[in-house]
């Protein structure tokens, strides 16, 4: 699956009241290490059909970052029916992305 560049609140509050899983990376284009992860997360979107992947530029959208306290970058946020599940801030392999869609805890 694809991932989706998120250009609005609504679009972004539609697509995280989803019941599947959505994993919300919140980056800029200057930052070094959301360039480093970018490829991660591109591959996960193509080999994990049940989670929605999408993205969120802080410097185009810089009230959504503020609502949700984005204070580093990159940060990942996992959200299912609207409720953050788990937040991973900096860079994180693919494993512990992984981990933190399908741990329950």
């Amino acid at each position: 699956m694809a991932i989706k560049e998120i250009k609005n609140i609504d679009e972004f509050k539609k697509t995280i009241s989803d019941t599947k899983l959505t994993l919300v990376d919140f980056y800029a284009d200057w930052c070094g290490p959301c360039k480093m992860i970018a490829p991660i997360i591109d591959e996960l979107a193509k080999t994990l059909d049940d989670v929605n992947f999408i993205k969120v530029n802080v410097d185009v959208l810089q009230d959504l970052a503020k609502d949700y306290e984005i204070l580093s970058i990159p940060t990942l946020i996992v959200f299912q029916s609207g409720n953050e599940l788990k937040r991973k801030i900096g860079f994180v392999t693919a494993n512990e992305i992984k981990q933190d869609l399908f741990s329950k805890n």
